[in-house]
């Protein structure tokens, strides 16, 4: 172990498969001498130490360190030296804190959000994300994690015909947006803070850049995504990865614009089948981990390896994120 950082066990939630326990879950060593300084410097001095763990894990939390607001937590992702990745494309309504860091999804506290990788659903996506707890909820709220390579060999297993058509014909993923955010809905963000603009030529042009079409209608823009892979191969671990969204989209992106059953579909515009996205739900269920949120808690998630979600929540509940190349 690296001096100042301990790789502990024992939290109930963690899981061992093949001999790697998932989340790493990473003290201060010893706890009474850390200050936030010393915390960013250990994180610089043993930066290959922790990308280690990430790689064998997929997830690392950082427990008992001394981060107490955005700021601290700004600092700590600014330590590891991660490139920013700006928030184009996205579904999620958030905000900007301070630095690169924003709030979470702040759909309201009693819809839970499903699992997935995140911006799956468009080509340019970040590799690693962090989330901060700077406010700890008062009861449920977890983000609740699985490793991708699990859920694709479940569901390959379950049904080899359906994954088979994954493969080959990916998928489309299809929303309507407003002009403004709306916050009451997990999905609510608008177009104009989606691409960053209130131009539409601009908008246009940026959507372009992504391979998404644009449709202008009287509610605000339809966006049309893809074919889009849904199986990819992550080449740095030698193993296909369950990179989508579709759990998410097909039972999840639903409010006043937006009907979720055709939200995504096939490549080739065929629908896809309720109960076998049902099933996988149920596989993401059984798999992950959701380990209760700590105030000063950091949970570092490669965004090839990991899927997450979010529970609902009792108030007051306040995580930050931060997205990175």
């Amino acid at each position: 172990m690296p001096g100042g950082l301990v790789e502990g066990v024992g939290l109930p939630q963690q899981k061992s498969l093949d001999g790697i326990v998932f989340p790493a879950v990473v003290y201060p060593d010893p706890p009474v001498a850390f200050n936030l300084s010393r915390f960013l410097k250990s994180i610089q001095d043993h930066k290959p130490w922790l990308e280690g763990l990430l790689h064998s894990s997929g997830a690392i939390l950082l427990r008992g360190f001394p981060v107490s607001s955005a700021s601290d937590f700004n600092a700590v992702v600014e330590a590891f030296g991660y490139k920013e990745l700006p928030y184009v494309g996205g579904a999620a309504p958030r905000t900007n804190v301070i630095g690169r860091v924003f709030t979470a999804n702040e759909s309201p506290p009693d819809q839970k959000i499903p699992f997935h990788h995140e911006m799956a659903q468009v080509p340019e996506f970040p590799s690693k994300l962090f989330f901060f707890c700077e406010e700890e909820p008062a009861c449920g709220g977890e983000t609740p994690i699985v490793l991708s390579h699990l859920v694709y060999e479940k569901m390959k297993q379950r049904y080899p015909e359906f994954v088979e058509r994954l493969e080959e014909f990916g998928l489309l993923y299809t929303r309507i947006l407003g002009a403004g955010d709306d916050p009451s809905s997990p999905i609510g963000r608008g177009w104009q803070s989606t691409f960053l603009t209130n131009d539409r030529s601009i908008a246009e042009e940026r959507a372009a850049r992504l391979g998404m079409k644009l449709d202008w209608i009287e509610e605000g823009v339809k966006t049309v995504m893809g074919p889009i892979p849904a199986i990819k191969f992550d080449k740095s671990r030698g193993r296909k990865i369950w990179f989508n969204s579709m759990v998410a989209a097909y039972t999840g992106w639903k409010d006043a614009r937006n009907d979720p059953e055709k939200a995504v579909t096939f490549g080739d515009g065929t629908p896809l089948p309720a109960d076998i996205i049902y099933d996988c739900l149920r596989i993401l269920d059984e798999e992950c981990v959701a380990i209760p949120w700590h105030k000063g808690d950091v949970l570092l998630l490669d965004n090839l390896a990991v899927l997450h979600s979010r529970r609902s929540f009792d108030p007051p509940r306040r995580i930050l994120a931060s997205l990175c190349k």
